[in-house]
């Protein structure tokens, strides 16, 4: 594909390069086990694999339990529907099959492994499948063209006693029927009652309408269109699978059967719906607008239309997203959790149905900050839930268990579906990412963004990133020359249209410079020596900048140490009203968030500064969402063992206790106590044991050492460190910051000054 579309927030090389940069290819083989004792290798492999292999030899039951096939799944594919780019054969679909293995990973902690089948032949693509489907526990299906899926799957489940799937049809009609269920409860309708009009005739839509069927839609109800109307009864040239959805009926276009439609769902192409069209449909019409990139109508028109009408398209920058992503993992987590032997037509209701009462319930912390520090609620504009909502892993496995239990087709059924449930959540506990909250916040109010080191390709990238994701004007701050040269590098147009400012600029250079002449020159600095740091260090152009209204916020740092850069801000900004400048990690590891401090400012603080700084976590933390309880961390818990090195800690408790603040605190605790719940037996008198969001640490080398450590070998995701208490909306970018994080630290600058009042 040469052209990109205007979604797209990157350049070929950009996404080539990722493909490219380290390992190829997005997915790797890990152990499960210890390699490393001649023991070791010994068990694994000869002479110890000897002994599974005679066991499964005898019953090949046990397979599940000596080998990985139970929790393996094999995304499978010809190359022959490769998204929305047609049939580009088998090998070009590999890069979206490794993305798919990596979801699976991700989300429901599925093992994965891409095939790419190179054939057009149904038999011969059934027989491939057919003869290693012992290998795994499930087959998901992929972009593979209709007819032939249909064939494909319907052939592979008389044959294998595995769950088969094919995503591109069952995942989107399970997500789409959650959607309808709620829109239905929001807008009292019964789904015995209500007119649909399905636009497409594709798999997604046939899958669709039957799962729409299977939970009660009357098939008299439903009108299906295709690109040459509505497929009725008698009409010729009509394939087996469409002519199933054929009704005996006088109308003839989509125009016609939209009239008093309750429902329409596109799976089709965009602008193919009028506002005549939404206009003519019944009251409060429910309309699924799934074409991607571009919905069948712009809900922009139907909110011009119809203010009455409940919208869902296949897109993140609307409102309720038809996203597969809600289900496919979870999906298959359950099936293969009671080793399944397909996954049928209960299963597929009960995840819809788990995933619209789901979206139905109070949110946890994670979506808040989906959603910009805003609590979604139930209704219009929130019909499913989070892609990324924590809970889908415990929720959505255990209703499809259950239903593979109830219908009689799971041969390893679950005792205790709670205990189902903890284990899930203990096991991977996906969280929603703070960025996509922020990110959300900040395109509401976008804003004028100042990124220092313009030069630097990281900063440059982050600064283009930053435009193109809609999230602000962004600034750099450079020779224009040089930008030019970097834009070429990383294969950009040299000429791409991006505002660069420098020292040049004679009127702001003298405005900026009278500026921080009022601040230093009681510092013994002359106006000259203050000429000299606007012209020469582009965090006092920048700061400047902020200052005098000419931007809102701004990044810096990433060439040179954080410490370096704190100092040389400190010389031009004062820090905020009544709080400590310092460094504030958030962490984001299995479904929990937890900001830690101080990360980078000063070493060994004092009591009072302890409180300082926790009374500003707790600032932020509701600026985020959350419902603040703060750690106070030491090597000692509750004053055992005993040491003088922790006094300030336990100083900083009393202070706090005094002060009567509003939320709640403990300490002083070791990390494990304060983040794992099963010390609250241990310390039942504590309200923080086990539930701590925000972790105070004691000296600023054991925050560093910490959150390293979870980021190199913890896999968690570190956003930061946050500079937080600055008397302007600016952030640093650690030394040599990848593009990602310097864009993670501008967009929170952005929202800050959007949140923060920096006067008080």
């Amino acid at each position: 594909m040469t052209k990109k579309s205007k979604i797209d927030h990157y350049s070929d090389k950009e996404a080539l390069d990722f493909h490219i940069k380290g390992k190829s290819g997005k997915i790797e083989i890990k152990s499960s086990k210890p390699l490393t004792t001649k023991r070791d290798l010994s068990l694994a492999y000869s002479p110890g694999v000897a002994a599974p292999v005679r066991e499964i030899a005898k019953n090949p039951a046990l397979a599940y339990d000596y080998t990985s096939k139970g929790n393996l799944v094999a995304v499978i594919s010809n190359g022959s529907a490769i998204l929305g780019l047609g049939n580009l054969g088998a090998l070009a679909s590999k890069p979206v099959m490794e993305g798919k293995s990596v979801l699976f990973k991700r989300f429901a902690d599925i093992d994965s492994i891409d095939i790419e089948i190179d054939n057009n032949d149904v038999n011969s693509i059934v027989d491939t499948i057919t003869n290693i489907g012992g290998t795994f526990g499930g087959i998901n299906l992929e972009d593979i063209a209709a007819p032939d899926c249909f064939l494909i799957e319907q052939k592979l489940k008389e044959k294998l006693d595995i769950p088969i799937f094919h995503d591109d049809q069952h995942g989107t009609a399970i997500i789409t029927t959650a959607a309808l269920i709620n829109a239905l409860d929001i807008s009292k309708k019964k789904i015995q009652d209500i007119k649909i009009v399905v636009n497409g005739a594709g798999a997604s839509a046939q899958a669709c309408t039957n799962l729409f069927k299977s939970c009660g839609v009357n098939t008299k109800n439903i009108i299906m269109c295709d690109s040459k109307g509505v497929i009725f009864k008698g009409r010729e040239n009509v394939d087996q699978f469409k002519s199933a959805f054929a009704i005996d009926t006088k109308l003839r276009s989509l125009e016609d059967a939209m009239k008093n439609a309750d429902v329409f769902l596109g799976l089709s192409a965009k602008d193919v719906v009028t506002k005549d069209m939404v206009k003519s449909m019944a009251k409060n019409p429910i309309i699924f607008a799934c074409a991607n990139p571009d919905p069948e109508i712009k809900p922009e028109l139907i909110s011009e239309t119809r203010s009455d009408a409940i919208v869902a398209t296949g897109r993140s920058d609307y409102p309720n997203q038809v996203n597969n992503l809600i289900g496919f993992p979870y999906i298959f987590r359950g099936a293969l959790d009671v080793r399944a032997k397909e996954i049928n037509e209960d299963m597929k209701i009960a995840a819809a149905k788990a995933i619209a009462l789901l979206a139905r319930e109070g949110v946890p912390d994670e979506v808040v900050s989906a959603y910009g520090g805003d609590r979604p609620k139930y209704g219009k504009d929130y019909i499913i839930p989070s892609t990324f909502d924590p809970r889908l892993i415990s929720i959505i496995p255990s209703a499809v268990a259950k239903a593979a239990m109830d219908s009689g087709v799971a041969r390893k059924p679950i005792m205790d579906l709670e205990v189902y449930k903890d284990q899930l959540r203990n096991r991977l506990d996906p969280s929603m990412s703070l960025m996509q909250g922020i990110n959300a916040k900040v395109r509401k109010n976008p804003k004028r963004v100042v990124f220092a080191e313009g030069e630097d390709e990281n900063m440059l990238k982050a600064a283009i990133e930053f435009g193109k994701n809609k999230l602000g004007t962004p600034i750099l701050i450079g020779t224009e020359k040089r930008i030019k040269e970097q834009l070429k590098r990383i294969g950009l147009d040299e000429n791409h249209k991006i505002e660069i400012v420098n020292s040049t600029d004679q009127d702001k250079r003298k405005k900026y410079v009278q500026y921080l002449y009022k601040r230093l020159q009681r510092e013994g600095q002359l106006e000259r020596d203050v000429d000299r740091l606007v012209r020469n260090d582009r965090i006092a152009w920048g700061a400047s900048m902020i200052a005098c209204k000419d931007a809102d916020a701004m990044v810096t740092g990433n060439i040179r140490h954080y410490a370096a850069s704190i100092e040389k801000l400190k010389k031009v900004v004062d820090p905020r009203p009544g709080e400590e400048i310092f460094g504030m990690t958030m962490i984001n590891s299995k479904g929990k968030t937890i900001l830690v401090a101080d990360t980078n400012v000063q070493d060994f603080p004092s009591a009072k500064r302890l409180v300082n700084v926790s009374k500003s976590c707790v600032r932020v933390a509701k600026l985020f969402g959350f419902d603040p309880k703060v750690a106070f961390l030491s090597h000692s818990t509750f004053g055992k063992p005993v040491s003088k090195n922790t006094k300030h800690v336990r100083d900083a408790i009393e202070i706090l206790k005094n002060e009567k603040v509003d939320f709640d605190f403990d300490g002083e605790m070791q990390p494990d106590v304060a983040l794992n719940p099963i010390y609250k037996e241990v310390y039942p008198f504590s309200k923080i044991v086990g539930e701590a969001n925000i972790l105070i640490m004691p000296a600023l080398h054991s925050a560093a050492i910490s959150t390293k450590l979870m980021k190199v070998y913890g896999d968690a995701k570190l956003i930061g460190p946050l500079l937080i208490g600055l008397g302007l909306p600016i952030e640093v970018a650690p030394l040599r910051s990848s593009t990602s994080d310097i864009l993670n630290l501008a967009s929170i600058a952005a929202y800050s000054s959007h949140v923060i009042d920096y006067k008080s």
